[in-house]
């Protein structure tokens, strides 16, 4: 079961994204669309009652989810997906159905470490970076490290690696000042990649991206959010910030049952007492569900 999902912020295109990437990338498919409760919302959820909330899919044996939150957020580089591709007739295709209404970071052609590589920005933001590589397609999340928190790869690697179970770091290459030029590292056994980058880059990590963790019960929940949470005012909803700007969902695998239940009071109760959480309280959340009043997280539900 993938543990670390990549979360991917939209307006209110994420069906359509959806479907975009379904259709190009390997082995696409939609996995689930699930929709804001029909009960009554409150503060910022109040006209997203019925519509779309999430899309769920796989995408080269990676699973995403498009979330539909409102124009708050914007994709940046800082956080981009690494393709390869089994072929170059592979990779053109791809990029060719990228580019369209897209912005070209680096173009596609032959480089010093690659027979044929390109960098790109697709119509909605989200950053790919496309190459060749060996056997079927594969998709890393990759973390560029630019601005203050230049020179911060290793040690965000490090972290991660130490809090994370099944993690390891593999293969680093530094330049001649110690950054890291090309970091790759597992956390629960999924690939990700780092590098440190000192350009002008006019850009740094935000929370359209984020990586959402599902826990198992409130200790993993505790002991993530602590050992993450490094910017306060950006804890909310089991949303949190780490001290490298890195955003993580810190989430219990009961939420998404109890936000789907089929009797819209019920959702719409748990879905009104997640939006007043910082850390996400399961028992809070299923005593909404229940109709309970209880004290979690400051709050009264």
């Amino acid at each position: 079961m993938q543990k670390i999902t990549p979360y991917l912020w939209f307006d209110d295109q994420a069906e359509e994204a959806a479907n975009l990437y379904t259709s190009c990338f390997a082995n696409g498919s939609i996995k689930d669309i699930s929709r804001y409760p029909e009960g009554p919302l409150e503060g910022p959820m109040a006209d997203m009652a019925g519509k779309v909330m999430t899309a769920s899919f796989e995408i080269a044996g990676l699973t995403f989810v498009g979330l539909n939150g409102g124009p708050v957020f914007n994709f940046t580089p800082a956080i981009s997906f690494f393709v390869t591709c089994e072929s170059k007739e592979e990779l053109i295709a791809l990029w060719e159905q990228l580019f369209v209404d897209g912005e070209v970071l680096m173009p596609l052609q032959a480089y010093p470490f690659s027979e044929l590589y390109g960098w790109l920005n697709d119509q909605y933001g989200v950053s790919w970076q496309l190459t060749l590589g060996e056997g079927p397609q594969q998709i890393t999340p990759m973390l560029m490290f630019v601005g203050e928190q230049c020179g911060h790869a290793e040690a965000a690697m490090q972290m991660y690696t130490a809090l994370f179970d099944g993690s390891s770091i593999g293969f680093v290459q530094k330049d001649e000042s110690g950054r890291i030029q090309h970091g790759q590292f597992k956390l629960y056994d999924q690939d990700f990649m780092a590098m440190d980058s000192d350009a002008d880059h006019q850009f740094t990590f935000t929370e359209a991206t984020s990586f959402h963790v599902t826990c198992e019960d409130q200790d993993e929940v505790d002991r993530l959010w602590e050992a993450l949470s490094a910017v306060p005012e950006a804890e909310q909803c089991g949303w949190l910030k780490d001290k490298f700007g890195v955003s993580w969902q810190i989430i219990p695998s009961v939420m998404p049952e109890l936000l789907s239940d089929p009797d819209p009071e019920k959702a719409g109760r748990v879905m009104q007492a997640m939006l007043q959480m910082k850390k996400i309280d399961i028992a809070g959340l299923k005593a909404a569900y229940a109709g309970i009043s209880h004290q979690t997280n400051g709050y009264m539900n």
